[in-house]
């Protein structure tokens, strides 16, 4: 297929493809794979972020996330991310999967994580994101979803990865595995 970019930013390309049996260019963003992470406090609350999105205007509500950087690895950036704007580390991230994020548009990847046990971090030095105001969310997982603020699709994509992984629960009581009997927070297995 022959492609070439039309225009570039530090951020993204615009590509135009023109794919066999097309007779005008197909045009899409090439841009970094993204990384999500769906990060539970041993209380069980969800760890969120605020921030203003001048893509849409607003402030929203939103998991940690952010762009795999050349030279990370997707689960790198997963750790630098819930560090850098939740102030939080964890010992495993589990991935849940990778999305395509609008296979119509954007050529990259979605990796969305699960990590359990997350703690503040014990780094002094350590200064969040500015512009970006962690959240520790104690409600349910279906109040979350019906958030005004909370709109975004791949946000929701990852908690559905979560919730299909056992991660999560969207209602219900469920046994949690042995190792993570001591959790009983809202967004916890069994607690909603």
């Amino acid at each position: 297929m022959n492609d070439h970019v039309v225009f570039a930013t530090p951020w993204f390309e615009l590509v135009a493809k023109l794919p066999a049996g097309y007779r005008e260019p197909h045009y899409s963003i090439r841009t970094k794979d993204y990384v999500l992470v769906v990060a539970l406090t041993r209380q069980g609350r969800l760890l969120l972020v605020r921030q203003y999105r001048p893509a849409v205007d607003a402030v929203t509500l939103e998991l940690p996330s952010g762009h795999v950087e050349p030279g990370e690895t997707p689960e790198q950036a997963a750790r630098k991310e819930l560090l850098e704007e939740t102030g939080h580390v964890a010992g495993t991230f589990e991935l849940l999967g990778a999305l395509r994020p609008d296979t119509g548009r954007l050529g990259n990847r979605l990796w969305c994580y699960f990590a359990a046990d997350a703690t503040p971090t014990r780094d002094a030095d350590y200064r969040l994101e500015p512009g970006v105001d962690p959240v520790l969310y104690d409600r349910t997982l279906p109040e979350l979803l019906a958030e005004s603020d909370f709109t975004s699709a791949l946000n929701a994509a990852a908690l559905l990865l979560a919730i299909v992984n056992g991660r999560l629960f969207l209602a219900g009581r469920h046994e949690w595995p042995a190792h993570r009997a001591a959790w009983s927070g809202p967004c916890s297995p069994g607690s909603v």
